[in-house]
């Protein structure tokens, strides 16, 4: 289902208790690095330093230990919301240990809930972006949260069309060449997004969307197939995929086909994180090695 649709009220204490010692940890590796770096500046400044220039740097510190407005806002929600994410305080973990190594970044979503509000604030100072099939969504939560950044997009897949299109994925060569989303010839490839979202290398990736619990839902076949590309499809390094609900068989089947099993670093509950590495920079890989 969709992050929309993914909320529930019990355990909602315990969760909510969780996701703000979250908010308080992350909050903490923030402080701490920010004076780390404040510290360094000032113990390599020279004795000739200025008054002046030094009560600058001493406001520069201050400012550097206040608690992000964003953060703020999301402390606030979480503490008095009725409504909390469905994912686990373990599944969150697995995506939030990556954020703690590699945010500020790119962090692309699809998906667009109750969750959002958290994520963004987890990689503060970086980019994120949520993708999402329902324009009337979109439109309630900007009004509650403006400051998220949200896309709207179509999916042209049916989840009943989910065996034939493994089958095209799998077998047909045009969906394992390594390219621009934009220009692929693959049936499972998502196209008719905003350029700017195939233009930036996201670094991390998440599919939780769009809907995909009953026939007459999209699928999650297309999301999962073309985080996969877009994540082998960058000029160096890795792209960290999470695909949720993966107790599903869409979910299972597609993320271990397309995102590899070889790439699966670890999987948690109803999470699974795979490490996709470029192949813009290997010598004729293969699709999944």
């Amino acid at each position: 289902m969709s992050i929309k649709s993914k909320t529930h009220n019990h355990p909602m204490i315990t969760l909510k208790l969780t996701l703000i010692c979250l908010f308080f940890l992350f909050l903490i590796f923030l402080l701490l690095r920010s004076n780390f770096t404040t510290s360094s500046f000032i113990s390599s400044s020279t004795s000739r330093t200025s008054n002046k220039d030094s009560q600058s740097q001493t406001n520069d510190y201050q400012t550097c230990n206040k608690i992000p407005p964003s953060l703020s806002t999301a402390l606030l929600h979480y503490a008095t919301s009725k409504i909390t994410p469905q994912q686990t305080y373990q599944e969150i973990s697995v995506t939030l240990r990556i954020l703690q190594r590699k945010s500020p970044c790119n962090f692309l979503i699809f998906g667009l809930g109750y969750d959002s509000l958290m994520w963004a604030s987890l990689n503060h100072g970086g980019r994120t972006v949520f993708l999402e099939e329902d324009l009337s969504w979109i439109n309630q939560i900007q009004k509650k949260f403006p400051t998220l950044e949200s896309k709207h997009v179509k999916y042209n897949t049916k989840l009943t069309e989910a065996d034939r299109l493994f089958e095209v994925g799998s077998e047909h060569e045009l969906c394992k060449v390594v390219g621009d989303p934009r220009t692929s010839k693959c049936e499972l490839v998502m196209k008719g997004m905003p350029d700017e979202i195939y233009d930036v290398e996201w670094d991390l990736i998440m599919v939780d969307a769009p809907t995909g619990w009953h026939d007459a839902t999209p699928g999650r076949m297309s999301a999962i197939y073309t985080a996969g590309l877009m994540g082998r499809n960058r000029e160096e390094g890795e792209t960290d995929v999470f695909v949720h609900d993966v107790n599903r068989p869409v979910e299972d089947r597609f993320s271990t086909g397309f995102l590899c099993q070889s790439y699966l670093t670890e999987q948690v509950g109803r999470i699974r994180h795979f490490t996709v590495p470029s192949h813009r920079v290997l010598s004729k890989p293969a699709f999944c090695p």
